[in-house]
């Protein structure tokens, strides 16, 4: 089985932190999802399968596409691959675009998991972000999800944001409680070159908080999501039972995925592709039947490192069978050796083959994982 991304580039406007590739121009857009849909049954032959058991709009912001346009991407996967009945088919909204007719609309195209950017509760921050909604926009899109039917939901909350108090925090976490949504993903605020956030830090207009704050900040997170029921599955990641989200696992457990769009990324095992980030030379070349984009062959070591990356942060860890069995013997006599130190100070949790981080190695997951990674 494999999963599907398709990369919408088109944003009302921008977002001070966001560095993915969009465009606030929709003059291209039709012929943009005629090209996308083309991709899809060109590329079929990319993942070697086609059980398709997840598929993912991405962006950008997919909530801006109409029923027309959605209906159209999702009847090409389904004409070019076997969509297995159960398959999780995610698309992620921005709250103002949600009103009851837009929510109906999506979820007739058969889209069942919707993933709703809220971000903060705080009116200030979401200025400060330059987000297009209100906070009442936000809790009603949540509420008029659920009446249409909706039962797989999970929203964004930032943390770190420069104004952000603890109590505010809390606040927030508290009122995504309350909404009772079955997934929460919580990211903090970093500072990406080529976003207005990065320049404006850059002229001295503000800075972000202290690892000390923000390290405060994600433990109050965790704390307060597990004590009402959510697991922690990985670092930014939190679900109730049952609600992990498929299309992200399949990423952290290495299955295959194709990736369509502009500056949309596939694997497949052997190589990773990414589409050029530009889309007015993504539909020449489509056009011209000359799909612009770059590959990378993966080696042994990349496919360690990556493998050592992606597990690490999740709740079932690195499994050193797995190892053992897909990688030469060096890597594992590596991996154990450099495990050690990081066992002995109590950031990872050793139970037989399996590794995972303790409470206190969250918060040094970069580190750990780098510091595992194989370095000719």
């Amino acid at each position: 089985m494999a999963g599907i991304y398709i990369h919408i580039p088109f944003c009302k406007k921008a977002c001070v932190y966001c560095d993915f590739h969009f465009s606030t121009s929709m003059k291209n857009k039709s012929e943009l999802i005629d090209c996308i849909n083309k991709e899809i049954s060109e590329k079929k032959e990319y993942l070697g399968t086609k059980e398709i058991n997840t598929i993912y709009f991405g962006g950008g912001t997919p909530s801006l596409l109409t029923k027309e346009e959605l209906l159209s991407i999702l009847s090409t996967i389904q004409s070019d691959y076997e969509v297995l009945s159960n398959a999780e088919i995610t698309l992620e909204a921005n709250p103002d675009d949600l009103n009851k007719q837009k929510l109906k609309e999506i979820k007739d195209c058969g889209v069942n998991r919707l993933s709703i950017g809220i971000q903060s509760f705080v009116a200030r921050d979401l200025a400060f972000m330059n987000r297009s909604h209100t906070i009442l926009q936000a809790t009603n899109a949540i509420k008029y999800a659920k009446e249409v039917g909706f039962n797989n939901l999970t929203i964004d909350l930032i943390y770190g944001i420069p104004s952000l108090t603890e109590q505010e925090w809390i606040r927030n976490i508290k009122k995504a409680l309350a909404l009772d949504v079955n997934h929460i993903s919580a990211y903090c605020l970093t500072s990406e070159e080529r976003t207005a956030m990065h320049s404006d830090i850059s002229k001295g207009k503000y800075e972000l908080p202290s690892e000390e704050v923000t390290s405060k900040q994600f433990e109050i997170l965790v704390q307060m999501l597990s004590d009402n029921g959510y697991e922690h599955y990985e670092i930014s990641n939190f679900s109730k039972k049952g609600h992990h989200s498929k299309h992200n696992s399949s990423y952290w457990k290495q299955t295959h995925f194709l990736g369509v769009g502009p500056s949309a990324h596939s694997f497949n095992g052997k190589t990773r592709r990414w589409n050029v980030a530009n889309n007015a030379r993504y539909i020449k070349g489509a056009r011209e039947n000359n799909w612009i984009a770059e590959e990378e062959e993966l080696d042994e070591k990349t496919r360690y490192n990556e493998y050592v990356m992606t597990s690490l942060r999740t709740s079932w860890g690195i499994d050193l069978g797995y190892i053992k069995d897909n990688f030469e013997p060096k890597f594992a006599i590596h991996f154990v050796k450099e495990s050690k130190r990081f066992i002995l100070d109590n950031s990872l949790v050793q139970a037989g083959n399996n590794y995972t981080l303790s409470q206190s190695g969250k918060l040094l997951a970069d580190r750990i994982s780098s510091e595992l990674f194989w370095v000719d």
